[in-house]
């Protein structure tokens, strides 16, 4: 009589936060090995951005906030290969309880007691910056860092794509890459067409493509389409949940939470300038040149004075 086989061996389930994170991205972008409901990948993506938070000690006080029932929470961790809750939960609890930037929404809530005025309402709000470019440091995810990196140095062609309040976001990032690499251009920059675009960049190049919640329709739909036509895509996004990263190849996520009347796009910047000096370290010689060829023509055209 032969044995019945061995069950098939199942992967180990996420033991950090940045795995755990790394996991999520690769749901989103179909991979992994795991399938999970939006409904479920948008509970996974709202856990992570509450690392350090209290209400992460019970399963109660977390369903609550997150608005769906602890089943809910329980199903969720058996997806990710945790035996139960508490063994997920206790992965989420590797992190302080002080969650990051706490210290910095702490001050802000000081520097409004006793009044709104413009300089405590201006500190609230740059306290909030820094709180996010907190969070984006203490959450990155070098490995998605360096592959978009190395994406966007290694192909002939790049151009980005961000519309309404993120196109000053695309332009940044267009102008710090056109400073170390050439033909980096903004996706349609002069009202040609986007679909000519796409074509011009055929399969050899790469797409950035950025926006946050509430994401922008025109560039999500843009980065799914580049994606089925074999385009290398890069996301600059906020969550493990935006549909930019389930069309991505590489995702970068930024907090962008404050008191401004818009979403905040400060941390982006920054985010931006780190991606640049990034690419620039993948290819250091080449970068040198390319300063220099631009300092030199800066000068001879007398770009600056002072």
């Amino acid at each position: 009589m032969t044995a019945p086989p061995d069950p098939p061996a199942t992967a180990a389930p996420p033991e950090t936060l940045q795995e755990l994170r790394a996991l999520a991205v690769a749901i989103a972008q179909g991979e992994g090995g795991i399938s999970l409901g939006a409904k479920a990948r948008g509970a996974l993506s709202r856990i992570l951005d509450l690392t350090g938070d209290p209400v992460l000690l019970s399963i109660t006080t977390l369903a609550e906030r997150l608005e769906v029932s602890p089943s809910t929470l329980t199903r969720l961790a058996h997806s990710l290969g945790y035996s139960g809750f508490p063994g997920f939960q206790q992965v989420l609890l590797s992190a302080s309880m002080s969650a990051p930037g706490a210290f910095y929404s702490r001050r802000a809530a000081s520097a409004l007691e006793g009044g709104s005025s413009t300089r405590a309402r201006a500190a609230r709000l740059c306290r909030e910056n820094q709180a996010n470019i907190d969070r984006f440091i203490e959450q990155f995810d070098e490995a998605a860092f360096d592959m978009a990196a190395e994406m966007i140095m290694a192909v002939p062609r790049v151009v980005v794509h961000g519309i309404r309040q993120f196109h000053s976001i695309a332009s940044f990032l267009v102008y710090g890459l056109r400073m170390i690499r050439s033909d980096v251009a903004l996706l349609d920059a002069n009202g040609l067409g986007i679909a000519e675009g796409l074509a011009l960049l055929g399969e050899g190049g790469v797409l950035i493509s950025t926006s946050c919640a509430p994401y922008s329709a025109q560039v999500v739909e843009v980065a799914a389409e580049a994606r089925k036509l074999g385009i290398g895509t890069v996301a600059l996004t906020d969550r493990t949940d935006s549909p930019l990263v389930q069309s991505s190849r590489a995702a970068i996520l930024v907090a962008h939470e404050t008191s401004f009347l818009s979403n905040s796009i400060g941390a982006f910047t920054v985010a931006v300038e780190c991606l640049v000096n990034a690419c620039a370290a993948t290819r250091p010689a080449a970068a040198r040149r390319a300063l220099r060829e631009r300092d030199r023509m800066i000068e001879r055209l007398r770009v600056e004075i002072g």
